[in-house]
């Protein structure tokens, strides 16, 4: 795997589809088994098994398929994670409300599974931890827009102590368990390690058409579609000047960005085009591009 190149030329952003979030993340793991009892039990997802050997991971939606959040794919001589190496920081699973997120603490408890932090980030709340290979993970509840604050164009977001105990007295005095997340559960967003902040932007804002939102934290930027607090989180805080990992390695081998529909993907791949930027395909039929930093994205729709 090798990064794609700067785009070329200096572009003026032309917005990406409001209504663009983001699809599922694919990781490579080093025992399938293993982290199939993580993501089903202390995460609380649905499991699929795919065609191609992988396992996929989901909220139950009782009026179709099931969401798919994560796929993974199984090699036992996969290189470990390489946590200077560009890819993945962390993927951020979105869950409907605060009560929720109470039931994702219970369920970290009660499988006495540790947490790597817990935030408050003014527009969230976000729990932190990592699979059994080290992958990284935020499970959040977004606070309601009307309570985001800006600073001129710029949303204000801050990485405060997360209050534990409020969230879990949102359960009541004998909560019920609650197994499985619910089925509104999404991918929020995606944090990606990157090798220069100035390129990715000039990628993921010039090229893709995401806004910027926050520029405020050194070594990082947030981008996003519609004005969400950030679709994508794009740092260099452990991979400045960094390639990325070795093919197969332990880690993300890629995350779908969803457009609204065919004209949108449409749109988005005819600007890739015109930065001169090579489109892969990624056995679905869909376009997929590297950004500057080796990251495999998926452009694809519903």
């Amino acid at each position: 795997m090798s990064p794609s190149p700067t785009p070329t030329a200096s572009h003026t952003a032309t917005p990406i589809a409001a209504d663009t979030t983001l699809g599922a993340v694919s990781l490579v793991v080093s025992d399938l088994n293993r982290a199939r009892g993580f993501y089903e039990t202390v995460l609380g997802l649905r499991v699929e098994e795919l065609a191609d050997g992988g396992l996929a991971f989901g909220a139950a939606d009782p009026d179709g398929p099931m969401r798919v959040l994560v796929r993974l794919y199984g090699d036992p001589a996969a290189p470990a994670l390489d946590r200077t190496a560009t890819g993945l920081f962390h993927l951020a699973i979105l869950l409907p409300t605060r009560i929720d997120l109470g039931h994702a603490l219970m369920r970290l408890a009660n499988s006495r599974w540790p947490l790597d932090g817990a935030s408050d980030h003014l527009v969230s709340e976000a729990l932190y931890l990592s699979d059994p290979d080290g992958n990284g993970i935020e499970i959040y509840r977004d606070r309601p827009r009307d309570e985001w604050r800006y600073d001129g164009d710029q949303l204000e977001m801050a990485t405060l102590a997360l209050d534990l105990r409020s969230i879990i007295a949102e359960l009541g005095p004998d909560p019920a368990p609650q197994p499985t997340v619910p089925s509104a559960t999404t991918i929020g967003h995606v944090h990606l390690q990157v090798a220069d902040v100035g390129d990715a932007e000039a990628f993921y804002h010039g090229v893709l058409g995401f806004g910027v939102t926050v520029r405020g934290y050194p070594g990082a930027l947030f981008v996003s579609a519609g004005g969400y607090h950030h679709h994508l989180g794009l740092n260099t805080w452990h991979s400045l000047g960094s390639g990325p990992a070795a093919a197969g390695s332990v880690g993300l081998r890629s995350y779908e960005v969803l457009l609204p529909d065919a004209s949108e993907l449409d749109r988005a791949l005819t600007r890739v085009r015109a930065a001169q930027l090579p489109i892969e395909t990624d056995g679905l039929g869909m376009g997929a591009v590297r950004d500057p930093s080796g990251n495999l994205v998926v452009l694809r729709c519903p």
